[in-house]
């Protein structure tokens, strides 16, 4: 048997990839959101800090990724630069450039397999390989699965079958660490060879299994320059606090980065669904501009993209990130 073979068969979900949560910080506050109101690093540490922000630090070029639609939620394409403002704290920024380019990304795929998708894995296999035949040929996958803990499945590639040889080997157990494997496929990221990063995420329900919190997780995502999609299969009769949360866990981090959580309500609807954001991703306006305030403070610098549309349009939904953190040096 060939040693490629072997290691599909491994069971990956055993094989701890991602590290324990640092000890807490003497007065640090406990599982409150951090984001705008957390402080910067300092001393050594701010010299490592926000590997991959979103503002680079050597070029203090701020691009957003903007996706439009209309009222019937479809895309809006053809738009130009000057029906687009951006505002960040509040004052109005100068467009510097703009484009509508089918530009390659890396993309984490993160897939729940724990034991309440054990009906829904084939389909929810079957949704995740549509999306990936459906991407930018250039485009560069990697697949986390996670129950009890996450797990590299499938490091960055671009190959499909090699992706649909290792889904092929997977199965359903267990409880659901879905923070976790969010925190760890945002950190997979700083190996993407892409500027333009995202994560589609295909769970069925809320966390009951992470080490890291909501709090810890939403300000990891909120440093990373990583869009994040949510395709969830949620259970109406949810029978616990986290399960019952889950959706707007996820709806909340996939709107803060400028991506979106598509609920799913029958399974036969998930791969015309991830089709559907494997297209978006495709066809967003790339929106870049110098900010004016230079100050490299490593503070939270909230950003708001306007729409003045052509007459004529229906009233229009703007998804983009809704920050990011200054640099520090």
């Amino acid at each position: 048997m060939c040693a490629g073979l072997l290691r599909a068969q491994e069971d990956q979900l055993n094989r701890v990839h991602v590290p324990p949560p640092a000890s807490a910080t003497p007065g640090a506050a406990q599982g409150a959101p951090a984001g705008a109101e957390a402080p910067p690093e300092s001393g050594p540490n701010a010299l490592r800090a926000r590997p991959g922000s979103f503002l680079r630090m050597n070029v203090d070029l701020v691009l957003i990724p903007v996706t439009v639609t209309d009222p019937m939620n479809r895309l809006v394409t053809g738009l130009e630069e000057n029906d687009f403002q951006i505002f960040e704290n509040g004052s109005p920024q100068k467009i510097t450039s703009f484009s509508t380019e089918d530009a390659p990304v890396s993309i984490g795929i993160i897939f729940d397999l724990s034991g309440s998708m054990l009906s829904k894995l084939l389909r929810a296999r079957d949704a995740i390989l549509q999306f990936i035949k459906t991407a930018n040929p250039e485009d560069e996958f990697f697949v986390i699965g996670f129950n009890d803990r996450p797990a590299l499945i499938e490091d960055f590639t671009s190959s499909v079958d090699q992706i649909e040889a290792r889904l092929a080997t997977v199965h359903a157990g267990h409880r659901t660490a879905l923070l976790d494997a969010i925190y760890y496929g945002v950190a997979k990221m700083r190996e993407a060879r892409h500027e333009r990063k995202a994560l589609l995420v295909v769970s069925d329900g809320g966390d009951n299994r992470s080490r890291y919190t909501e709090g810890e997780v939403r300000a990891r995502v909120r440093e990373a320059d990583v869009e994040i999609y949510s395709i969830g299969i949620f259970d109406p009769y949810a029978p616990t606090p986290e399960e019952r949360s889950g959706p707007q866990l996820l709806d909340d981090v996939s709107r803060e980065t400028g991506g979106r959580m598509y609920r799913v309500d029958d399974v036969d609807e998930l791969s015309d669904i991830a089709e559907k954001i494997s297209t978006e991703l495709r066809n967003q306006y790339v929106i870049g501009y110098r900010p004016r305030d230079l100050s490299r403070n490593g503070k939270w610098r909230k950003v708001k993209v306007k729409l003045n549309p052509p007459p004529g349009l229906p009233p229009l939904t703007v998804y983009a990130r809704t920050g990011y953190y200054a640099p520090l040096q």
